[in-house]
């Protein structure tokens, strides 16, 4: 039989990395000229099987991060957990028991100005001792403050030097505008990141803010109606997924996004063949659309 001299030995022993630099040499031959090149070799690289699909999804989204912006991602002002200068320990606890987050912007009466973080860990005095004095103003960390327009890659490169974990995002006008994290960013690179907090892997639908939920796209519909209360309908589509892939009327990449039913979709992980996980989020009133007659 006739050798192919464009095909690299099997990679036996120690030739596997050889060999691996030769499949990346040949997949990589052409010179790239902009970032959809690149992201275009990541997808080739994972349809040759030099790379597994999870690292393919990261490097892809290590890629996109700088396309991004904090708008994008950031946590808006109608769901942030906040805390009020003048309260009490016992006014604000509650709140921050049933949010279980680490990191809180304390404001002021008017909800116009965050003076500052306050860290779930200073409050652990209060636990050992209920009649500890507090000042929440003597526990306050500095509040780091963006733009809505900063690019993700610069956030989080900022995030690392400063060794800050939350910022405070601001309008044009100098307003509050939401508040992003770096777990926020590295999702966007890693895919949702699970914490303590989180609901079984099993479940197939997880709330991570009053607004905010994480959907497995085989979620059946049954199940998403139940859960939302909705009646998104399930003649032709067993899955939210399926359904979502029908209102796309492509299959979707990640970061995509569609609205209708009074929710908006976005694919936070997804292959050529289909996707996999879903954010998801209500709409208000003024911004949903019904859903088609023909589902």
């Amino acid at each position: 039989m006739k050798k192919n001299p464009d095909r690299p030995p099997p990679a036996t022993g120690n030739s596997f990395l050889s060999s691996l630099r030769t499949r990346f040499s040949r997949l990589f031959r052409q010179r790239p000229r902009e970032r959809g090149d690149l992201v275009e070799m990541v997808r080739d690289a994972e349809g040759e099987h030099v790379i597994d699909l999870d690292t393919a999804g990261m490097m892809e989204g290590a890629l996109m991060v700088s396309e991004l912006k904090v708008r994008d991602i950031m946590v808006p002002r109608s769901e942030m957990v906040f805390i009020e200068s003048e309260q009490t320990p016992k006014e604000f606890l509650p709140a921050v028991i049933e949010s279980a987050h680490s990191r809180f912007p304390v404001v002021d009466m008017k909800h116009e100005k965050v003076l500052g973080i306050l860290l779930a860990k200073d409050l652990l005095p209060l636990a050992a001792d209920p009649g500890h004095p507090f000042e929440i103003r003597e526990v306050l960390r500095p509040a780091v403050f963006v733009p809505e327009s900063k690019r993700l890659n610069i956030l989080l490169r900022e995030f690392r030097l400063s060794r800050n974990h939350l910022a405070i995002v601001v309008d044009e006008y100098g307003a509050i505008a939401g508040l992003v994290s770096i777990e926020d960013v590295l999702e966007q690179i890693v895919g949702e990141i699970d914490d303590e907090y989180d609901v079984d892997d099993e479940l197939f639908i997880r709330q991570h803010r009053a607004n905010r939920f994480t959907v497995k796209a085989r979620t059946p519909i049954e199940h998403f109606n139940e859960f939302f209360d909705s009646r998104l309908p399930d003649g032709d589509y067993d899955t939210i997924g399926g359904l979502v892939v029908h209102h796309f009327g492509r299959v979707p990449e990640r970061g995509d996004e569609v609205d209708f039913a009074g929710f908006n979709f976005k694919v936070l992980r997804a292959d050529r063949r289909r996707a996999h996980l879903l954010r998801v989020m209500r709409q208000t009133a003024t911004d949903s659309t019904p859903v088609d007659d023909d589902g």
